[in-house]
């Protein structure tokens, strides 16, 4: 039976000590960029993988919202199905990528909650790029969902009297607005303790928001005290915005409003966020 010699078994253990502190140069940190660009790639993978799910949120969402709110609710609204889509479907551009903006949050707050955010934390690499990383890639998403709802709308007969320049100054908008509401669900995902409250809390304060605005009804019709109320929700501004740059009737004020709206989300927001996952303790 072959025995080592202990002198033999140090040595080798001191060539694999030696190994292990080689004098060869230390790998550099990771620029943020490429860090962006890594965690972009990676939840780009997970969003392939669902690809069904996205589909429904992108596509099945918006077309049933749009088939419901046109053809139950647009003749009592609006006298004309024909009438009240071209009204609606500025808003419901807003309202789409504006539920979609929670995913960004559940996203964040599952890394944590898995224990993925743990090892995150001891990798050397610029950590808000999860963050941006997450949010870049819902730049993607927003855009694809508001394609598909644009072209549904159009099958369904809506036409943007601003043609095809104001339609995607309009888009453009819509993502910037969902791109800024997106860092207050990022804030939430990196404080809550559970995803599932995430959710529950984010749909309790949109809805109540969707619905105390003008992407579905005109604000005008609307009691003067409760005209007040909604023409300052930041959902309205962007409505307001878009609607008026789909059909080339787009005042000045309209587009700083919502452009304003849009700086306060990120100003406030991504500090705050940044801060927040930047002092999160490993658990």
């Amino acid at each position: 039976m072959n025995q080592t010699m202990p002198g033999t078994a140090r040595s080798i253990d001191e060539r694999k000590l030696l190994q292990a502190l080689s004098v060869r140069e230390r790998p550099k940190r990771p620029h943020p960029f490429s860090a962006i660009m890594t965690f972009a790639w990676r939840i780009l993978q997970g969003t392939k993988k669902n690809i069904f799910m996205f589909l429904i949120d992108a596509v099945l969402f918006p077309a049933l919202f749009l088939l419901i709110f046109t053809f139950l609710f647009g003749g009592a609204i609006s006298g004309s199905t024909g009438v009240y889509l071209q009204f609606l479907l500025p808003g419901m551009l807003v309202y789409t990528v504006t539920t979609m903006t929670v995913y960004t949050g559940a996203m964040i707050s599952t890394d944590i909650v898995k224990g993925v955010f743990n090892r995150f934390k001891t990798l050397p690499f610029w950590q808000p790029a999860a963050i941006i990383g997450a949010l870049l890639v819902d730049i993607v998403r927003y855009a694809a969902a508001l394609i598909a709802t644009v072209c549904i709308g159009m099958l369904l007969g809506f036409r943007p009297e601003a043609g095809l320049v104001g339609a995607v100054l309009a888009i453009a908008t819509v993502i910037l607005f969902a791109f800024s509401a997106s860092w207050i669900f990022a804030c939430l995902g990196v404080v809550v303790k559970k995803t599932e409250s995430l959710t529950t809390t984010s749909y309790l304060v949109l809805y109540p928001l969707m619905f105390t605005s003008n992407v579905f009804v005109d604000s005008s019709t609307m009691p003067g005290w409760l005209q007040r109320v909604v023409d300052l929700n930041p959902l309205s501004l962007a409505s307001t915005a878009v609607r008026g740059l789909m059909h080339g009737t787009a005042a000045a004020g309209d587009i700083l409003w919502a452009l304003v709206g849009c700086a306060v989300f990120i100003a406030l927001f991504a500090p705050l966020t940044f801060v927040l996952y930047g002092r999160k303790v490993p658990q």
